[in-house]
């Protein structure tokens, strides 16, 4: 596909040789990955563990994904290919937000702050505005409608044409993805954790509004009817090619939001499985007790 705006076309090798480092984001990256492994050491060097898994989580998965949608080669196309900037919308609004709550970073600050910090993050955590934010309707509206609300009015092409917005968009789709997602998980104290029943049913109604904004965002006609930032797309691209990279990525949306929200309705399951487990052994200890206390009971009563 040619490009107007300079870049050659996108494929593999670009995702490398198109990588652009700037300070400011790797600082980003760096400040919360060194903190995160300054809180593992902490803990380590009293004597306490912490899973393997949870620091990977974090840095590779949370922290990695957002390197790779914001620095490489993707990050150079996120203006000029509709399906670049759809599958940086993905990384960060549905993969690096699960990754980084199953860090479960909010955990591990509680557990190694000094006690004057640790107290601010309580108090921040049991704020009245951390309450509204994970009251679970608001999180999963704004889930649901900012994707509605970005493409289908002029706020998405004014971030193409401005870098202070565009760099604003990916926050808010960080920032969406973790108040939809932290809670559903439920690793870290957040407010906002419903029920395993509950945290199901919100992440399944969340599918069927994927696939109806893939399948709109796919409606674009040949001759350019419901194309998304004409004026912009149409500046670097053909008629056809601007239409078939917003029928990409509409697929795109709808493909991977379906197979990403299934296997956290999957996860979701295994955690509710494990928590009736847990619960029904301890229910179990707590009928032992019972029946050792009762058969104890009659051998006192009658020492003799």
């Amino acid at each position: 596909m040619a490009h107007r705006d300079g870049l050659p076309a996108f494929g593999p090798a670009t995702v490398l040789t198109q990588a652009s480092i700037e300070l400011l984001p790797l600082l980003l990256l760096l400040v919360p990955a060194g903190l995160y492994l300054y809180g593992v050491r902490r803990l380590r060097a009293r004597g306490d563990a912490w899973p393997i898994g949870r620091t990977l989580a974090f840095l590779v998965g949370g922290l990695g994904t957002i390197a790779v949608a914001t620095t490489s080669g993707l990050a150079a196309y996120d203006v000029s290919l509709f399906a670049a900037h759809m599958v940086q919308h993905m990384l960060l609004s549905m993969v690096a937000t699960v990754f980084l709550a199953l860090g479960a970073p909010i955990t591990l600050a509680l557990r190694t702050l000094p006690r004057r910090p640790r107290a601010v993050l309580l108090s921040v955590l049991h704020s009245r505005v951390a309450r509204l934010l994970g009251f679970p309707l608001i999180p999963w509206v704004l889930y649901v409608a900012s994707p509605f609300a970005l493409y289908f009015s002029g706020w998405y092409e004014a971030t193409l044409d401005s870098r202070v917005l565009h760099e604003l968009l990916h926050l808010h789709f960080l920032a969406v993805g973790a108040l939809f997602f932290w809670p559903l998980l439920g690793i870290d104290p957040v407010p906002g954790r419903g029920a395993h029943p509950f945290r199901l049913l919100l992440i399944g109604t969340t599918l069927p509004f994927h696939a109806f904004l893939g399948v709109s965002i796919m409606s674009v006609q040949p001759d350019g009817r419901g194309l998304i930032a004409p004026d912009h797309y149409l500046a670097l691209h053909t008629l056809e090619e601007a239409v078939d990279q917003q029928e990409l990525g509409g697929a795109l949306l709808w493909a991977s939001g379906d197979i990403i929200g299934l296997l956290f309705l999957a996860v979701l399951l295994t955690q509710w499985m494990r928590a009736s487990e847990r619960e029904a052994q301890r229910e179990d200890r707590r009928l032992d007790r019972l029946d050792a206390a009762e058969a104890a009971a009659p051998a006192q009563a009658h020492p003799g």
